[in-house]
């Protein structure tokens, strides 16, 4: 049985849920083992609605180091550099920002390859010349 802050915390996770569903659905839906994220409530609400459930294994807290990374790499590099005007201004900059990281952008622990390269197997720049050929 849940104490009474733990049920508050999973009645605030399923509200959240609830008002995220209304703007969009995902096909995966990726948590820790957390108790909102566990809850009969919770992943029967998520599974209701046609979605995946994905959670990381109990103790690894590595599962999500490469999201994590991009994550910080996004804010200090441009999100907290930038005052957007518009929506459409940020769209461009984010963009931008995520083609240079997959893109362009070497990177150490891919043994200074970009992702676009370790993912397909050829630079994304080599891709294009071929397709204008």
């Amino acid at each position: 049985m849940f104490s009474g802050l733990v049920k508050s915390f999973v009645w605030r996770g399923l509200e959240t849920l609830r008002r995220a569903l209304q703007i969009s659905k995902p096909g995966i839906f990726n948590t820790d083992q957390g108790t909102q994220f566990t809850s009969p409530e919770f992943t029967g609400l998520v599974e209701s609605e046609g979605i995946k459930v994905s959670m990381d294994g109990r103790g690894r807290v590595y599962d999500n180091i490469f999201i994590e990374r991009l994550r910080r790499s996004v804010k200090y590099e441009e999100v907290y550099l930038y005052d957007y005007a518009t929506i459409a201004d940020a769209r461009a900059h984010l963009a931008a920002t995520f083609h240079f990281y997959n893109e362009e952008r070497l990177h150490e622990t891919l043994g200074y390859r970009t992702p676009h390269e370790v993912y397909f197997g050829t630079s994304a720049s080599l891709v294009l010349a071929e397709a204008m050929v």
